[in-house]
């Protein structure tokens, strides 16, 4: 990073005697220091502070090269590179009274002239009368010279650091400052040059604070970012967040290499470490390997959880092995201590979950179910018990919607996964690591002698747990999930409490887009409609008191809910147009939801519109369809007999014909070919609007025309409502 820039004397210019041009843009550092700030706010603050200076900066007319930010546990860093050293000027104008208002009959103002000069800062003689399309009116004309950005800055910073605002913020000393942790001190530099702005009680100088350990007591001197990047390397900061997470990568990769173990890649825990420390140090350690006895996602989590330690798997089996990874803020030659201390405290953490496993274990999940009753679900909702008995109701009806059979022993497993998938919530475990609902119900049932088919669905039920998560692999995981997630979505909006804009409490738009997920990515072949359905009378059945005159648009509202994820993956997984996903939605509402069928049209949909024919038969079809509303059809059957024209039989024919087609290829699933019939109607189709006048004058013939128009619009929308299909011309 090049220095701020100072004046400098050119050879041309010396060798001539001129001045040397003047800068007119310099480089701008504001470090924020701080007590040690949570490592979740860190990232939204540096992302709120670029955004923040960024507005201001353009507000302010000051133009910029680049704004960029840096942070660490003790400090939130703002660089502007190429900062002007001049506000833009600009022109301003206002309009006043109208010219004959302004002045009297012998030309002399009024007080209408002399009072808006003068709110606007201008001399009546400055003012200036232009021609209006209302007429002659006064107009002020000032140009506000811009200012030095140093005598800007100056108001503009302290603005930039009272606007961060934090999920949690405190108050310190006697000046009311409120910000995530107590502010101890500010650094702010423009074109090498300190900006003494006042914030939080404290005076910005050009020094900053060095590692807490391994910086100085004198603090570290700062005349511009390259300064301030290797005068706090030298004292311990890494100040640069990329630079530490590529630090912590490097050191993880070499013990990996070391060790032969394979890191338990986790994103979350990057940005802790990352976020976590200034000089990141990552050690190995160690724990009993009697501690393996306990489901490694339980030792996981909780190396996670409580420690922020990253575990490690065995290279060749890929199971986990007794060693974790620490990122420990500090170097030093000897880390035994450090390492010994990390392990210590893990040892207690994991005694404590192992205790809590083996009591687990001691009482049967079965023998939890009635203790749910004492689990509220939601104060508008009754209990837990009541949503796993509901749950129990609605998979009996999904699952021989995807076996396709009344298989009983299918849907027993389905129901026994689905009456004791909700137990683990009063277990110790999951009371310590609530992230592991699901995954210890079927490490519990596995324990209980329930079948694989049960615990394995019991421990899928919550996947995907995140929007592009895994999904349940198996059919019983899926049927207990789809039902888990349509029951929650029937059930709040049963009760009123639906997402509106960006609030949603109850994650409701998480499940319906895991609805889509489990149904398009599995290929899951069932009516989605019915499914709703019975979720919907189940919810009811309860005796929750509705949403008045919610019930009859109940059933409609939660299907547009789903349907607005099932356009959203469309969009963004098959790359669709919105019109083609609109074709094929707008009639599905009322019939039956097979969404895998739903995404087949789409697909055979968007292909067919790249041919070159396809524009000009959507202006056809429009042309028939808007012909049939407009002109009031009769409803009354084509009659062959009452054709006067050729045109006529040929398109009746043609129809006919295709109708047969599309339907045998619609039926075998093939809406390519489908769709090739309808575009095979494009010249009989022209030829019929070449040939003959829709809106005869004879009534028998008008009515005749549109019932054969209707039967082409109803060969259309059998597939799809091509008149939401935008097109040239249509």
């Amino acid at each position: 990073m090049p220095k701020a820039q100072k004046p400098r004397r050119s050879v041309l210019a010396t060798k001539k005697g001129r001045r040397p041009s003047p800068v007119t843009a310099a480089e701008l550092l504001l470090e924020i220091g701080v007590e040690e700030l949570p490592y979740q706010f860190i990232v939204p603050a540096l992302a709120s502070l670029k955004d923040s200076a960024e507005q201001l900066l353009k507000d302010q007319r000051l133009t910029f090269q680049a704004v960029r930010t840096l942070g660490t546990p003790r400090r939130l860093t703002l660089v502007v590179d190429g900062l002007a050293t001049q506000q833009t000027s600009m022109v301003k104008e206002a309009m006043g009274p109208s010219k004959t208002v302004a002045f009297d009959q012998i030309g002399q103002p009024t007080r209408a002239a002399t009072g808006f000069a003068a709110g606007q800062g201008v001399a009546v003689q400055e003012l200036q009368i232009r021609q209006t399309p209302k007429g002659e009116y006064l107009f002020a004309v000032k140009q506000e010279l811009g200012r030095p950005a140093s005598v800007v800055l100056k108001e503009l910073l302290p603005q930039l650091i009272t606007k961060l605002s934090f999920p949690k913020a405190m108050k310190w000393n006697h000046t009311g400052a409120r910000f995530a942790r107590p502010i101890r001190w500010l650094v702010a530099l423009y074109g090498g040059a300190t900006l003494p702005i006042e914030a939080a009680g404290l005076t910005a100088g050009n020094r900053t604070e060095g590692h807490r350990v391994l910086g100085s007591a004198r603090g570290v001197t700062v005349r511009d970012y390259e300064s301030y990047l290797k005068g706090l390397e030298r004292h311990g900061v890494i100040a640069d967040p990329q630079h530490r997470r590529r630090m912590i990568e490097d050191q993880i990769d070499l013990i990996c290499k070391k060790t032969n173990f394979r890191l338990n890649v986790d994103a979350d825990l990057f940005n802790q470490a990352v976020y976590t420390t200034e000089c990141p140090n990552a050690i190995i350690g160690s724990f009993k390997e009697a501690y393996l006895e306990v489901p490694q996602e339980i030792l996981i989590t909780s190396m996670k959880e409580h420690q922020g330690f990253f575990s490690l798997m065995h290279r060749d089996t890929g199971k986990l092995v007794a060693y974790f990874i620490a990122v420990a803020n500090n170097q030093v030659k000897d880390m035994t201590l450090i390492r010994e201390g990390n392990e210590r405290v893990l040892a207690a953490r994991l005694a404590d979950a192992k205790f809590f496993f083996d009591e687990d274990r001691k009482v049967r999940l079965e023998a939890r179910v009635k203790k749910l009753a004492g689990v509220t679900f939601h104060q508008k909702l009754g209990t837990m018990a009541q949503k796993q008995e509901r749950l129990v109701r609605l998979v009996a009806t999904i699952a021989p919607l995807l076996h396709r059979s009344e298989n009983d022993d299918a849907i027993n497993q389905c129901r026994k996964a689905a009456r004791l998938c909700k137990t683990d919530l009063l277990t110790g475990v999951v009371g310590e690591f609530p992230e592991l609902q699901g995954i210890m119900g079927g490490e519990y049932a596995a324990h209980d002698g329930e079948s694989v088919v049960v615990s394995q669905a019991i421990r899928e039920q919550y996947l995907p747990r995140a929007i592009e998560g895994e999904l349940p692999r198996t059919v019983a995981g899926q049927v207990l999930s789809l039902a888990d997630r349509l029951d929650s979505i029937a059930a709040f909006f049963h009760v009123g409490l639906v997402p509106t804009g960006s609030e949603d409490p109850f994650a409701l738009r998480r499940h319906a887009t895991a609805v889509v997920r489990i149904i398009l990515e599995g290929s899951l072949r069932l009516d989605l409609n019915a499914c709703i359905d019975h979720a919907r009378k189940i919810v009811i059945a309860d005796g929750f008191k509705g949403v008045a005159g919610f019930e009859q648009e109940g059933h409609r509202r939660v299907v547009e809910f789903i349907f607005e994820r099932v356009r959203h993956y469309a969009r963004v997984v098959y790359s669709l147009r919105d019109d083609v996903i609109e074709a094929v939605l707008k009639p599905a509402h009322d019939k039956a939801l097979d969404l895998v069928d739903l995404a087949s049209r789409m697909k055979a949909l968007e292909s067919v519109t790249a041919k070159s024919e396809f524009d000009p038969l959507i202006v056809g079809f429009k042309r028939a369809h808007r012909l049939v509303e407009k002109e009031q059809w009769d409803r009354k059957p084509v009659d062959p007999a009452g054709f006067d024209h050729s045109a006529e039989s040929a398109l009746y024919q043609a129809t006919s014909e295709e109708r047969d087609k599309m339907l045998s290829a619609m039926n075998r699933g093939d809406y390519g070919q489908a769709l090739e019939g309808l575009v095979r109607l494009k010249p009989v189709i022209d030829a019929f609007f070449t040939a003959v006048m829709v809106n005869a004058e004879d009534p028998i013939v008008r009515s005749n025309r549109l019932s054969l128009l209707k039967q082409v619009d109803d060969l259309f929308m059998s597939f799809a409502d091509f008149s939401q299909i935008v097109v040239q011309g249509g």
